[in-house]
């Protein structure tokens, strides 16, 4: 592969992790592309103009550019309306793609693509367009599925299963020549739940800087953030919103001081989505409801290099997601050698050891999440061991090894027939 074109149409990989709807996905993008670039591979980020601010390309390295389509209000806008503005999106994204008659880019112009990587059911909507317009392949990686989140919420019933996204991410996975997994859990459930052809199903676990992500010495992690205590501290990493029920975090702090631990809590994170707002008025009203307001440090969403001092600073990391794809926070802190607790679900049950590396609570009960806490700390000896089986379980995984994976699939769908819908 020579060069991909990478759609990332509702949130920039230049856009700080933790604000807005940028999460785990921006950080995905960002250093996929990066170790593509450095192995050679030219990638061209595609994203949708938010600012008059924004210029038409950022080079963030060699081989690596990211560029700004005008696709709707020059501004912000919220994910629930953002479909709209879907086409638009896509005329703008070939107009990038090839010459003033249509025709693919030659050498002088940086060469014609290879083919087209989406990331989200919104941009897979462009990619396939794209696709049927320019007559290249399309690999399709989702982060999160409709479906999938209608399964592991009972409040949303089966009506959910029937909304628009639900039928675009299903039109979608049929037509893409290559649907990229985390992790087996979700190879299986886009097979059970959209029918996908499993031959067209390539799982690439994402990957972790490890010369960012690692361990370093509690003390020094703690005077970094300001948490001078000398106390167990637990850490959330991640959006204020439903799905990564940050309250059940707080809660089960509130459990572990009304045990008699000196116990705190760092949530690292700000509203995200429509439910963002009401999440975080919920979670401090639980704050005061509990009495941990003096307990429970709110923080602003950080640079993504700097969260390795937030997990070093941990006793334990908490990620009591209701759904997840993969967990990068998990693996993220497992890097740095902090003990995980975490939900049962999807790619986290790949990352979490359960006894091993941290531990597996299959129900969202603070009760049990502080059991497991306990259980983590009750000695010394105990917490190391875990510590360094979670140090040798997240060693393989690397951008690097991701970024080669997605060459190899590129490749095999380049030299195959395209899937026609």
């Amino acid at each position: 592969m020579r060069r991909l074109a990478v759609l990332s149409f509702h949130t920039s990989p230049l856009f700080q992790p933790g604000v807005g709807d940028s999460g785990g996905m921006n950080v995905y993008v960002r250093e996929l592309t990066s170790a593509l670039a450095r192995s050679g591979v030219r990638c061209d980020v595609f994203t949708r103009r938010t600012s008059p601010n924004q210029p038409g390309t950022v080079h963030v390295e060699p081989g690596l550019a990211v560029h700004h389509v005008t696709a709707g209000p020059v501004a912000e806008v919220p994910l629930a309306d953002l479909e709209a503005h879907v086409g638009a999106f896509a005329d703008g994204v070939r107009q990038l793609m090839t010459d003033a008659f249509g025709f693919p880019l030659t050498e002088a112009e940086g060469g014609r693509f290879d083919a087209i990587h989406a990331n989200y059911w919104l941009s897979a909507l462009a990619g396939h367009t794209l696709k049927h317009q320019l007559n290249l392949p399309l690999i399709s990686t989702f982060h999160t599925l409709d479906r999938v989140k209608a399964e592991t919420d009972p409040t949303l019933g089966g009506a959910k299963l029937t909304t628009r996204r639900s039928a675009a991410e299903a039109e979608v996975i049929g037509c893409s020549d290559a649907v990229l997994a985390s992790c087996d859990v979700e190879a299986a459930q886009i097979t059970e739940l959209y029918g996908a052809d499993p031959s067209r199903i390539v799982v690439i676990p994402p990957g972790i800087d490890h010369a960012v992500f690692g361990p370093g010495d509690q003390k020094m992690a703690r005077r970094a953030i300001g948490f001078q205590a000398d106390a167990l501290l637990g850490v959330f990493v991640g959006r204020i919103q439903p799905l990564k029920r940050a309250d059940i975090a707080v809660a089960t702090i509130a459990e572990l001081v009304e045990r008699g631990h000196e116990a705190h809590l760092v949530v690292v994170g700000g509203p995200s989505g429509p439910g963002g707002p009401s999440a975080f008025a919920a979670l401090t009203e639980l704050m005061a409801a509990r009495s941990v307001e003096d307990r429970v440090h709110l923080v602003d969403p950080q640079p993504h290099h700097l969260l390795s001092s937030y997990y070093r600073a941990a006793d334990v990391v908490l990620v009591p997601s209701r759904s997840e794809s993969f967990g990068l926070v998990a693996l993220e802190a497992a890097t740095c050698g902090i003990p995980v607790v975490a939900s049962k679900v999807g790619g986290l049950t790949t990352i979490v050891d359960d006894r091993e590396t941290g531990r597996l609570i299959d129900a969202p009960d603070p009760l049990r999440y502080a059991d497991a806490v306990e259980w983590i700390c009750a000695s010394a000896g105990r917490w190391q061991a875990i510590s360094a089986a979670a140090v040798h379980r997240a060693a393989p995984y690397t951008w690097k090894q991701a970024a080669l994976a997605l060459d190899h699939c590129v490749g095999e769908v380049v030299a195959s027939s395209l899937v026609q819908c």
